[in-house]
């Protein structure tokens, strides 16, 4: 049964390129915070390792996990499927953990429908505009163009999403936008004061998809 020993599950989502995998990482470096890793369907990035940045699998165990009913959420993204699967992260809350999810709106809203009895913060990413996020977006697939604009057709019906977040945050500077994230995740635990200014938040999505 859970108790106020217990991890608190923290999302962070984005538009692709947006630098929540960045971000997580970045927080899982503090004491008592954790990756969830995930299960995917995609092939390997040159950077990424098998059981550290995702369990990489084929499509015939990923569906064998959805039968079982092992996932907390999946989704397909992209034409591959991610999920993250449920013992692991409770194993974990229940030591007291604190459990950080990379994962897009889809998985975000399924972890939020499972309504499981731990403190759930959630975070939604932007760019601080379209032409950084096109930027980051053709560095990282300079090989095939195409992707970054699929990315970027994508961007306009993720970014809707942020409305679904308890926090959205602007990644303009990495130090900073991890300054903010860690800032809202201890006044959340602690029920301190909370520096954060939705209108700004509002406005800034209305730029991005105007």
């Amino acid at each position: 049964m859970p108790s106020e020993k217990d991890g608190v599950m923290i999302i962070l989502s984005s538009p692709s390129g947006a630098g929540k995998t960045t971000l997580v990482k970045k927080l899982s470096q503090k004491d008592n915070y954790e990756i969830s890793i995930s299960h995917t369907t995609r092939q390997p990035r040159h950077n990424e390792n098998q059981n550290e940045d995702y369990y990489f699998v084929d499509e015939t165990e990923f569906k064998r996990l959805i039968k079982n009913e092992e996932f907390l959420e999946y989704a397909k993204v992209f034409n591959n499927f991610y999920g993250t699967t449920r013992t692991p992260v409770i194993d974990r809350l229940n030591k007291g953990k604190n459990i950080l999810f990379d994962i897009d709106w889809q998985g975000a809203d399924q972890i939020k429908n499972k309504k499981l009895d731990y403190k759930l913060i959630t975070f939604f990413i932007l760019p601080p505009s379209k032409e950084v996020l096109f930027q980051r977006l053709s560095k990282r697939h300079e090989n095939d163009k195409l992707i970054a604009e699929e990315r970027m057709k994508q961007f306009e019906r993720d970014v809707l999403h942020w409305i679904n977040y308890d926090y959205v945050v602007i990644n303009n500077d990495l130090n900073e936008c991890h300054f903010k994230i860690t800032n809202l995740i201890n006044a959340e635990i602690n029920d301190g004061s909370k520096d954060y200014d939705l209108n700004y938040i509002r406005d800034h999505v209305e730029k991005l998809t105007y």
